[in-house]
């Protein structure tokens, strides 16, 4: 079996020395690139199963970069992970709207960051025979694509919204929390409360209002009519 390969985008040369030598401790085979540009030339010819990008790249920053990631058919459901110094709860937005699956905070031990790897892995690779196609009114919900039909209409989600969607779809009528729903779909990445909020509102964006009802003052619920 040949090793996951990770691609990493950092434009400080001492750091991305550090992420290629405890990935490749850890197993894993290493793209390297210091710009966005450099990592948009990498992909033409090359297929890495995570990308960890910087935000703060002089080029093309990782958001925007993630977002041009997404748009590429071969990488719609890639995972990608940042890490960053950035601090700021709009970042951590952001990243999240870009179709990022996890949000890491510089500086992070080796052992620490290999872990979070190895969960992304874990939760993107779990057997979809696990989880059957649903349908519910017009929409069609199919986990061995990640895609959801819509009125004739399909769409590519991101493994994130993808999971939200298909974990309250699973439980019509049941409210919950954002933090119910943190712990459910992203058990082991910690982000704020609010990535829900962010998800919700490109879920709705996508499918429509009428599927999903806001409970005031609770969380979420799918409904079971419209």
């Amino acid at each position: 079996m040949s090793a996951q390969k990770i691609l990493i985008a950092d434009d400080e040369k001492d750091i991305l020395d550090l992420l290629e030598y405890n990935l490749e401790k850890g197993g894993y085979e290493v793209l390297r690139a210091n710009s966005g540009k450099e990592v948009l030339d990498l992909v033409k010819d090359q297929s890495p199963d995570l990308f960890l990008l910087d935000i703060g790249m002089p080029d093309i920053d990782g958001i925007q970069l993630c977002y041009q990631l997404k748009e590429m058919s071969q990488h719609k459901t890639s995972i990608i992970a940042f890490l960053t110094a950035k601090l700021e709860e709009y970042v951590e937005v952001a990243a999240f709207e870009a179709g990022a699956d996890d949000f890491i905070i510089k500086p992070i031990k080796p052992r620490a960051l290999l872990a979070r790897i190895r969960n992304l892995f874990k939760r993107t690779y779990t057997k979809v025979a696990e989880r059957a196609e649903l349908k519910i009114f017009d929409l069609k919900i199919s986990p061995d694509s990640y895609t959801v039909s819509h009125a004739g209409d399909e769409f590519s989600l991101s493994k994130l919204e993808f999971d939200l969607l298909y974990f309250l779809a699973s439980h019509p009528g049941k409210v919950y929390s954002r933090e119910q729903l943190l712990s459910s779909v992203w058990p082991d990445t910690i982000v704020q409360l609010r990535t829900i909020d962010v998800h919700i509102r490109k879920l709705r964006k996508l499918i429509g209002k009428t599927y999903i009802d806001t409970v005031k003052g609770v969380g979420y619920k799918f409904k079971t009519n419209r």
